[in-house]
């Protein structure tokens, strides 16, 4: 059984915004830029120098990172209430990954300096950035002990968990939608596999009629059978 994977799935986290309590949410509203971006526009880019950091206040983003191959892979996808470019923000080097939006959405732009000193003297906001920290090295940690389970078991326990996260039920009741325009190629890196893998996998279960999928579109229509796929149950 993928009991790491069952962890990511099953367990959601509290965002770095609902750790806070309002008047802590209105101090960095106070010290921020508001802005908001149509859906497919990159914001923050691979190897830029940038002294901020961002809140995601509604909407989701792509981490995107590029090799000097060409290989372009999602990393991860972050969604509303989430802390984004916390580590290159805070300690003022390079960005390791570029973010693009993947709907449109609504931000806060942080000066690090900004949010320094507002942590510096806010228990709640310190507290919660260290949540989000510790966050990411979980899962990194889930990335690298799940790569050693097949590609179905990890890409059936990644469909669940964006099913939980950013799915809606269909309203005839034919399954759950995947709400975020995901390619082949995203699923692949996502689960760090390849895409004529993922594409085999899908197309089998397609087959089965476990899914259908579209134009960067998937409906679930078997969550049982992708809970066995993933979990053994």
């Amino acid at each position: 059984m993928a009991a790491g994977l069952r962890t990511v799935t099953l367990r959601r986290t509290t965002t770095f915004w609902e750790v806070l309590e309002p008047s802590d949410q209105d101090a960095l509203r106070r010290a921020a830029i508001h802005t908001s971006l149509p859906a497919d526009e990159q914001f923050l880019a691979q190897g830029e120098e940038t002294d901020h950091l961002v809140v995601l206040l509604n909407g989701w983003v792509k981490v995107v990172a590029q090799s000097h191959a060409g290989y372009r892979a999602l990393l991860a996808l972050r969604g509303p209430g989430e802390l984004l470019g916390e580590q290159a923000g805070l300690e003022r080097r390079r960005r390791s990954a570029s973010l693009h939006t993947a709907t449109s959405v609504e931000l806060l732009h942080l000066p690090a300096r900004r949010f320094h000193a507002i942590a510096h003297g806010n228990v709640r906001v310190a507290g919660a950035l260290q949540q989000t920290l510790s966050q990411r090295l979980r899962e990194a940690d889930l990335q690298r002990t799940g790569i050693t389970e097949p590609v179905p078991t990890r890409l059936a326990a990644l469909l669940l968990d964006l099913a939980e996260r950013c799915g809606y039920s269909e309203p005839d009741g034919t399954g759950r939608r995947i709400a975020l325009p995901l390619s082949q190629d995203d699923l692949a890196g996502l689960i760090l596999s390849s895409r004529r893998t993922v594409s085999r996998v899908l197309e089998q279960w397609r087959g089965q009629g476990w899914i259908v999928t579209g134009r960067q579109s998937l409906l679930i229509r078997s969550v049982d059978q992708l809970k066995a796929q993933a979990f053994g149950d």
